[in-house]
């Protein structure tokens, strides 16, 4: 358990940080595991490296996919059914609120989860830098879509060309999408503001962004369950749960005014 601190000197962070983003043009947000694991959903890296028993090397790479696509397909469409047992929580949603504070143009949301549950909240500007879970794309051709959390099958073809479909998520070994990339290093390094959500903050090329908010004067607020190498980066540091922590900081920024 992870208690909330409610002490005077964590009421004051919280509203130094609500001052943080009162003061910002323009917010970025990076998330992690962490907030999608409040909503009860495992982040599935675990000691030794396994995935839910499965070695990273056996299920999350392009050479596991080469050599056994069954296992593969197996190990992620257990992940997508585990998708349909959660909701957003209250971390998600009141980083939809925020975004609606600030308005079109002065908020991004950039996420290393393929979970999809911050679209699923509300949220608009999201950069989803390792993919998403509910979407396909084809080993041979351009054909790319959304199967939301319908059943795939062991195998799953493409309806164009019949190869076989692969997750659309960003595997060990693999290039970030650098359309993706290259705007959530835009939205980081035009920002005012950097929240850090839930993210170990040891997963590159990702945990860059908090030193690149840093480098670019960005003011940078932690919000995770214990210190991480983000917190040596951070202005302000807000220990708890997310889904406690957030709601509460979206709070304090709307009785500030503006």
């Amino acid at each position: 358990m992870h208690p909330r601190d409610d002490s005077p000197s964590a009421d004051e962070a919280l509203g130094r940080a609500a001052g943080l983003l009162r003061a910002a043009e323009r917010v970025a947000v990076l998330t992690g595991a962490g907030i999608s694991a409040e909503s009860g959903l495992p982040t599935f890296r675990g000691a030794g490296g396994l995935w839910e028993g499965h070695r990273v090397e056996d299920v999350a790479t392009p050479m596991a996919f080469a050599r056994d696509p069954s296992l593969v397909w197996r190990f992620y469409n257990m992940r997508r059914a585990a998708l349909g047992t959660v909701q957003p929580n209250p971390g998600h949603h009141a980083l939809v609120r925020l975004e609606e504070r600030l308005g079109e143009g002065r908020f991004t949301l950039i996420t290393q989860n393929v979970d999809g549950l911050h679209r699923a909240a509300g949220s608009r500007r999201v950069l989803e830098l390792h993919g998403n879970l509910r979407r396909v794309r084809c080993t041979r051709c351009p054909a790319a879509l959304d199967r939301g959390l319908e059943e795939l099958g062991e195998l799953p073809r493409c309806d164009q060309c019949g190869e076989l479909l692969r997750p659309d998520i960003v595997w060990f070994h693999e290039m970030l999408p650098q359309d993706v990339w290259m705007a959530a290093g835009r939205a980081v390094g035009t920002c005012q503001c950097l929240l850090v959500v839930g993210t170990s903050a040891n997963v590159y090329p990702a945990a860059g962004l908090v030193r690149l908010g840093r480098d670019y004067h960005a003011k940078v607020i932690e919000v995770n369950l214990e210190r991480t190498p983000a917190s040596d980066h951070a202005d302000e540091t807000l220990l708890g749960p997310s889904g406690e922590v957030l709601p509460r900081l979206v709070q304090a920024l709307a009785s500030g005014g503006r």
